[in-house]
């Protein structure tokens, strides 16, 4: 018998990769040797959490894929732990495709294959997916109140990026033994000699009564490089950044209490939210949320050098309860470009803003940052309503006659049928040719007298898969793509497509920019680059919606405006 191989390790487990695999692998090879099984090829997931559901991991998805190729090279799956490879549920919306796809699972725990007609191999296999999810939840209990002691009783540092204004030096030896003998120690923070001035400056700015953004241009302008800049190592993730000041730099500096010389943590937590309340099976995503100041973990006494007096960070605090005068936030309006257009000056993406009770979009770089005109014009302002009829009249010319094979290819992701997509269009009219003899089989036994009911499940299961494959051999290519012509025939029903697009509802019409993955860049002198980069064009025309999934080259052109 040939297997594949699936296992998993993450970061919770605190393994090394490749010692996780063997063993892992060891285990599998147990328990299929005797049964002559050889593991052909291998899928494993390295840095991917136990609660990330199938379709969400890497590797646990290229084997999804692989269990619908016919071609595929192996028969059953064999996993050499349970528990890393199911989660909570995980079990009952990942079998049933094996078993669809009539490919085994092998698991140590049941002593082979997992039998779908069995209630207690399926009782086995939910109990050790929630004894997973019950080991996660332990491990997470058992860390989090580890960490509390240690901030409150110990005052240790915790790890993470040090405070703008902070450097990290070592503290002694670590406590743990195992770890002291790798050579780890303990870290604590001290005075940055460069930084520590400049929150010094900060607090007492505020403090006697200037701006967020009063503050950060004065920085910029003085030439002190804002927080990543400074240290751009710890702060890989805004590489590339302008090195000037952000007001939420400035505030996010007001607002640490580290710089009294305690150490504080849990002021923000983990929190695990739906990735789509309609579709529960997608699992979770993890979201920082802020918490209450109440549940802050303060050490007992100052652990580290303190920057900022106790008095200075509480006049500071009262000073963020000063009255100002805001104008009322609009909501409810639609804007078309919503995360589509980019300011040409800076990168940015511009925000949606109404005026006159009409969309418009801004970029608020210089107020967002302390920089002068020379660099960043005060505003780059743009109407939608100017933007839009030349996007939509570019995007009617790609389905005009002149352009229409050229763009129904691009769409297409193929000029012809690829040797794949014959290999599996063979490969589907082979196994409807198999349920067809199944079927007179199964008529043959019924007529020598077996037991009717019985027969009559067989056929009724043969029927479905029979009627599945039909409709994947019917409706798409193999792949999910859509030819050319089929493009064109889509193309076809929307023939005036420029009319359609100006007189179609701005959420569908939002929505169909998004499809299309079209970006525009607006310039302060009026013109407007765009470039279209389908990332799954789903289109409805009376019958299944087909998907794009490849990505195709951008298409892409300027034009310019006159009203601004």
């Amino acid at each position: 018998m040939r297997f594949a191989f699936y296992g998993r390790v993450s970061t919770e487990d605190q393994q090394d990769p490749e010692s996780s695999r063997n063993w892992q692998l060891a285990r599998s090879r147990q328990l299929i040797d005797p049964a002559g099984g050889e593991i052909v090829t291998e899928f494993f997931d390295i840095g991917q959490s136990r609660s990330l559901p199938w379709s969400r991991r890497p590797a646990a998805t290229q084997l999804l894929h692989a269990l619908a190729d016919p071609t595929r090279g192996f028969d059953s799956v064999v996993i050499g732990e349970p528990q890393r490879a199911f989660y909570g549920n995980q079990f009952g919306l990942t079998f049933p495709v094996f078993v669809h796809y009539g490919v085994g699972l092998w698991v140590p725990e049941v002593g082979g294959a997992v039998d779908p007609g069995s209630d207690a191999h399926e009782m086995v296999m939910n109990l050790y997916g929630g004894m997973s999810k019950g080991e996660r939840n332990r491990i997470k209990t058992r860390v989090r109140s580890a960490m509390a002691s240690q901030a409150a009783i110990e005052g240790r540092f915790l790890g993470g990026r040090p405070p703008y204004g902070y450097q990290i030096a070592a503290a002694g030896p670590h406590p743990n033994p195992s770890k002291a003998a790798t050579g780890q120690t303990l870290k604590r923070l001290e005075p940055d000699p460069l930084a520590a001035p400049v929150v010094v400056r900060i607090f007492e700015e505020f403090a006697a009564g200037k701006g967020l953004y009063a503050i950060a241009k004065g920085l910029t302008e003085a030439g002190i490089l804002s927080p990543s800049a400074h240290d751009p190592d710890r702060n890989r993730h805004r590489a590339g950044g302008h090195g000037v000041w952000a007001k939420s730099a400035v505030r996010a500096i007001l607002k640490n209490p580290r710089y009294t010389g305690r150490q504080v943590w849990n002021r923000q937590r983990r929190e695990e939210v739906l990735v789509d309340v309609g579709d529960v099976a997608l699992g979770h995503q993890t979201k920082m949320r802020w918490n209450d100041p109440d549940e802050w973990v303060w050490s007992e006494h100052a652990v580290h050098e303190p920057i900022i007096d106790p008095d200075l960070f509480g006049a500071a605090q009262e000073a963020f309860g000063r009255p100002t005068s805001r104008a009322p936030r609009r909501s409810g309006s639609r804007y078309l470009l919503s995360g589509l257009i980019r300011c040409g000056v800076c990168g940015r993406r511009m925000a949606g803003q109404q005026n006159h009770d009409r969309p418009y979009y801004r970029c608020k770089f210089p107020e967002e940052y302390g920089v002068g005109p020379a660099q960043h014009p005060r505003n780059v302002y743009v109407k939608e309503a100017a933007v839009t009829p030349g996007l939509d009249q570019w995007l009617g010319s790609l389905f005009d006659d002149q352009h229409l094979e050229e763009t129904s290819e691009i769409l297409a992701g193929v000029s012809q049928p690829s040797v794949e997509d014959e290999a599996r269009k063979t490969a589907l009219t082979k196994q409807i040719h198999d349920c067809d003899r199944r079927l007179g089989q199964y008529q043959a036994v019924l007529d020598e007298g077996a037991d009717a009911k019985l027969v009559a499940r067989w056929m009724a299961q043969v029927h479905r898969e029979r009627a599945n494959l039909q409709a994947q051999l019917g409706h798409t290519i193999p792949g999910g793509k859509l030819t050319s012509s089929q493009v064109r025939a889509l193309i076809g029903a929307l023939r005036d497509i420029v009319t359609v697009l100006s007189e179609a509802d701005p959420q569908d019409k939002a929505d169909l920019y998004g499809e299309l993955g079209v970006n525009l860049t607006y310039h302060p002198e009026g013109r407007v680059s765009v470039e279209m980069s389908p990332r799954g064009v789903n289109v409805r025309v009376g019958g299944p919606i087909p998907v794009l999934t490849t990505r195709p080259p951008p298409l892409a052109r300027a034009y310019s405006i006159t009203e601004r």
